[in-house]
């Protein structure tokens, strides 16, 4: 599709425009108008009715009415499709960049299509991390959980390369909510997936150095350990990250400054706090080697 090659080219408003000549076509493909809905930036109730007009198309081949033939494959593909626009429609609801999140119907709205989401796909990932997300909203932290669970639970026993196992953009996602509910053991596994995958993700690396910060401020708070590990170990370990994060953000021209910013801010923190890095404190540790060395030869001490 040539929208697509233009998008990834960069190519915004004459991918736009390829897309919009697709919609005006008497059969348009739904991939068509889903791509014209994440385009909407400006334009939310575009947005929206670009999503709505994807899952009535394919409502209407999953009723067969479109469908050339039986396929257990496509049907689960074309189920999965329209989650992804209902979450989609969910997400422009909840957005604080827009207005729409502000209208006195908008949870009602984002309830109504989560339950049209999992009514079409029981147990679908994407539909209860987004109903999770919609609870931690609500200040329902404990709904939140039993959501995000059952979320991970669907495809935390999979290999890495199962289809089945959610884009590292979703599961980026889930570490941000598990991080919110404090829930930080399967924070880290799930990022040690993500990096499995893709070792020189940023915001991976981002999440993992903020996940071992907040365990560090938590481990502070319980007596100096958390799950036997010091709170110096565990601050050590996030500088380590967030340092490796920052280099990969400069070397790559990442776009997002609010992220490096953090980075930068959290480094200075630790660095405050006496945490230093590993080049610095291995210095450390040879010059004290180094003074001790030279005191035993000046003293003339006996080792036998």
């Amino acid at each position: 599709m040539l929208g697509v090659a233009l998008l990834e080219m960069g190519e915004l408003d004459t991918a736009k425009q390829a897309f919009l000549s697709l919609v005006a076509q008497p059969s348009p493909p739904p991939s068509a108008h889903l791509y014209l809905a994440q385009l909407c930036d400006e334009d939310p109730k575009l947005g929206l009715q670009h999503y709505q007009a994807a899952i009535d198309i394919l409502t209407g081949q999953l009723k067969g009415k479109d469908r050339a033939k039986d396929d257990a494959d496509d049907e689960m593909e074309i189920k999965a499709n329209i989650v992804r626009a209902l979450v989609g429609q969910v997400e422009i609801w909840m957005d604080p960049s827009y207005d729409l999140c502000y209208e006195p119907d908008a949870d009602k709205n984002c309830e109504r299509l989560l339950d049209l989401a999992l009514q079409t796909d029981p147990g679908n990932t994407e539909a209860l991390q987004s109903l999770a997300n919609v609870r931690m909203s609500q200040q329902r932290p404990d709904d939140a959980k039993e959501c995000l669970e059952k979320a991970w639970t669907v495809w935390k026993d999979f290999d890495l390369d199962d289809p089945r196992v959610p884009p590292i953009e979703t599961r980026l996602s889930m570490v941000k909510l598990f991080l919110e509910l404090e829930l930080y053991a399967p924070a880290l596994l799930v990022l040690h997936g993500v990096m499995s995958s893709d070792d020189e993700q940023v915001e991976a690396w981002y999440l993992e150095g903020w996940c071992h910060f907040l365990m560090a401020e938590k481990a502070k708070e319980s007596g100096g350990r958390l799950d036997d590990m010091s709170w110096e170990e565990l601050a050590t370990d996030s500088r380590a990250r967030l340092e490796k994060c920052q280099m990969l953000h400069l070397r790559d021209g990442h776009p997002d400054t609010p992220l490096l910013e953090h980075v930068m801010e959290l480094i200075k923190q630790l660095e405050g706090l006496g945490i230093h890095t590993v080049e610095e404190a291995d210095e450390d540790d040879e010059g004290e080697w180094e003074d001790e060395n030279s005191a035993d030869e000046d003293g003339d001490v006996d080792m036998s």
